[in-house]
């Protein structure tokens, strides 16, 4: 997934929200500059999860809306040859994602800290991934949701029940 079908989705619901750049800048207290909100938008810098999370709050959206529309209409597959609905989520071994060298799973792991954060789950185990995260992460590691599943199990992260 590239970083401007995100950025195209981004500018598009700041539109709908009838704000400018700087609007969104006065909003943010400055947490997120004209500039830089506008260098997201064009797909010239990558956007972080909790950033991307962050800028739903500001618009008053749910995260998945900043994600392209075509995602939020996907399936993933969480095993090759299985399909499983994205809006089931999975649960996530964190002690198995803390033991990770790997670039994803750094990712991973401060966007699971994020959601730890949100949801004040601190038990340190597992963590459930809800679809609407899965959507976002996968566009934040620049795959489709289906692709991200099958990383996933790559990894070991995924929970058995």
């Amino acid at each position: 997934m590239s970083g401007t079908r995100v950025g195209e989705r981004l500018r598009a619901i700041r539109r709908q929200k009838g704000l400018s750049l700087h609007d969104v800048e006065a909003r943010s207290q400055q947490e997120f500059k004209a500039s830089v909100l506008g260098a997201y938008e064009r797909g010239e810098r990558a956007i972080s999860v909790p950033r991307l999370l962050r800028l739903a709050e500001i618009y008053e959206v749910p995260g998945d809306q900043l994600l392209p529309r075509e995602l939020a209409e996907m399936e993933i597959n969480l095993t090759e040859g299985a399909s499983t609905s994205i809006d089931n989520g999975f649960t996530i071994d964190l002690v198995a994602l803390h033991a990770l060298d790997d670039p994803d799973a750094q990712v991973l792991s401060r966007y699971a800290a994020t959601i730890q954060l949100q949801r004040q789950d601190f038990n340190g185990r597992l963590l459930t991934i809800r679809s609407d995260d899965l959507r976002v992460l996968a566009a934040v590691l620049g795959r489709r949701p289906e692709e991200l599943g099958v990383r996933l199990e790559q990894l070991g992260l995924r929970a058995r029940a």
